[in-house]
């Protein structure tokens, strides 16, 4: 199962928060480059999507693929945070390609990913769990927003 979940980790994000990208930026005709930030960025990207990854293989006992998904709900890391937190780590990436490279296509192919995202989260991921893990994915997805983490301030009273 680890070479699957590298496999689809390889395929998956790397075409769509990596090649995707990089191609975009190099016919885009507005672009220009801020490479420390855009950099920064995307290392932290990285590091939310790989973090995912590795809670969908360890606690999971599955892969990012549709094809082989986790066979348990995970609740773990940072998606103690937000439902989603794969899919915002490749949409920090790609806001870093469109920082690195200044590239306004990119900016615009990142709201394309995120409303793909959000259709596909409504759709079919989330109808999927509801199936799949019953009571559990219901308390889950009342404790736990999909994409912004709650702020609650401690208040005495």
């Amino acid at each position: 199962m680890l070479i699957k979940a590298v496999i689809a980790f390889l395929y998956l994000p790397g075409v769509i928060a990596f090649l995707v990208p990089v191609i975009i930026a190099i016919y885009d005709p507005w672009r220009s480059s801020f490479i420390s930030i855009g950099v920064l960025v995307i290392i932290n990207g990285l590091l939310v999507l790989i973090w995912c990854v590795r809670d969908f293989y360890i606690s999971g006992r599955g892969t990012l693929a549709p094809w082989e998904p986790p066979k348990k709900l995970i609740v773990i890391g940072l998606y103690r945070f937000v439902r989603n937190p794969m899919y915002i780590g490749v949409l920090i990436l790609v806001l870093g390609w469109s920082i690195l490279f200044s590239s306004p296509l990119l900016v615009l192919y990142m709201f394309i990913l995120a409303i793909s995202f959000h259709i596909r989260t409504v759709k079919y991921e989330e109808p999927y769990l509801k199936e799949q893990f019953k009571d559990e994915w219901e308390l889950y997805r009342r404790k736990v927003p999909r994409w912004f983490p709650k702020i609650d301030f401690w208040t005495n009273q």
